[in-house]
């Protein structure tokens, strides 16, 4: 793949998380099945506690507007009170979270739960966040060339600075000027750029956003931002014409910037 030459005009990165900072077996072997082997005994140990009870309200709300869906999982309301009554509930949130992780959904609401079970996990060191060897350098590099460096990701920006504050590499957050999630809007709409351009005030020809999803790009593209495809161990084939038309890169150390020149 060799050097890609950053235009002149980019003045911002921003980057996707899962298969381009982070291997994708990351997110799909330790992030997620942490969630559904603990989320029961999370429940229960955090079950009085306001946060918790928020969560649990949000994922109800989405479980009513799933309803239609096929295989949807209804939570309860607790009608009385006791043990018993208590895990109905929980069993019923389980089932939920179990349900919408099967479809890989991603809910505002199982994202915010994801969130804060990660949130103890990282902290009590039972996972720690991986990131490619090549990118803490080169984002360094990016920053001290004058680059501004944003994450986006569908992971909530909560489990974004949990990666990162908890990494293999230690805290790097100081690394990123800010962090994007779903609540910007999806990743696969044009609009979205838009909104993260006009929210860190630059042009969306300013921003070089790095992912390795297709449809992710050609949403970037729309909205007149560049992109590069990565090439990751483990990320999804690209078809042909998908290795034609994108810009491709196996590391970030293949960037070019002219004014690091």
């Amino acid at each position: 793949m060799g050097v890609l030459p950053v235009p002149a005009e980019v003045r911002a990165i921003l980057l996707d998380i899962e298969g381009t900072t982070t291997p994708i077996a990351f997110v799909q072997e330790t992030l997620f099945p942490y969630i559904k082997a603990n989320v029961k005994e999370y429940l229960r140990a955090h079950w009085e506690e306001e946060e918790c009870q928020r969560d649990v309200g949000l994922l109800r709300k989405q479980a009513q507007e799933d309803s239609s869906l096929d295989g949807a999982v209804p939570i309860p309301f607790e009608s009385g009170s006791g043990e018993e009554e208590q895990e109905r509930v929980i069993q019923a949130v389980v089932d939920n979270v179990h349900w919408q992780m099967s479809l890989d959904r991603k809910t505002t609401a199982l994202k915010q739960l994801q969130g804060h079970m990660w949130r103890a996990a990282y902290a009590t060191g039972h996972v720690k966040g991986e990131v490619f060897e090549d990118v803490v350098p080169a984002i360094r590099k990016w920053r001290e060339a004058g680059m501004k460096v944003y994450i986006y990701s569908s992971g909530s920006v909560e489990a974004q600075k949990l990666l990162f504050g908890y990494s293999t590499e230690g805290d790097i957050l100081e690394l990123f000027d800010g962090h994007f999630d779903t609540k910007i809007g999806p990743k696969v709409e044009s609009e979205s750029y838009r909104r993260i351009a006009a929210s860190i005030g630059c042009a969306t020809n300013n921003i070089l956003f790095l992912t390795d999803v297709p449809r992710e790009a050609n949403a970037a593209e729309e909205a007149d931002t560049h992109v590069a495809v990565v090439i990751r161990p483990g990320n999804a084939g690209l078809t042909d014409d998908e290795k034609s038309y994108y810009s491709l890169i196996s590391s970030f150390t293949e960037l070019f910037l002219p004014s690091s020149a």
